[in-house]
């Protein structure tokens, strides 16, 4: 794919999303330039781990930004303290160059993405519960599920 056709793709994947799948987009991101300046320093490409983590940093302060402290303060305050140290870790190994705080930098936005997957999936059943409920069928249960994935 040619790079003028990616930026639409991506442009146009960015603006239909839904703030759930934003949130994805962001973190899969950030893991993404944050294992590229894992690559770098290996590498000693001091150009590149400054580059990649650079965006990394642009992409965990934007998380941090989103936070709505005025709906749910108490999780709000914990989620921008987790932000702030994973930005932390991201400025100490552009700066000092250590693999250590790149790979908690990493493992932390891997268990972050996690629980946001878990998040999704937990609201998807819950709108097909509530959909389901309105048009008068039985909501979805793990069995069904089970049937489904067996048959596709």
């Amino acid at each position: 794919m040619n790079p003028q056709a990616a930026q639409n793709y991506l442009k146009t994947r960015v603006q239909t999303a839904t703030p759930e799948q934003l949130q994805m987009m962001l973190y899969d991101g950030a893991i993404r330039f944050a294992e590229q300046t894992k690559l770098a320093l290996v590498k000693k490409d001091w150009e590149g781990v400054y580059t990649h983590c650079s965006r990394a940093q642009k992409i965990v302060a934007e998380l941090n930004s989103g936070l709505k402290h005025s709906i749910a303060p108490d999780m709000c305050g914990k989620l921008a303290a987790l932000y702030n140290f994973i930005y932390r870790k991201l400025v100490e190994a552009s700066t000092q160059h250590t693999l250590q705080s790149i790979d908690e930098a990493l493992r932390l936005l891997h268990y972050q993405r996690e629980t946001w997957v878990l998040l999704l999936d937990r609201l998807a059943k819950e709108k097909a519960a509530a959909a389901a409920a309105r048009i008068d069928l039985p909501a979805p249960n793990a069995r069904m599920e089970a049937m489904i994935s067996m048959q596709g």
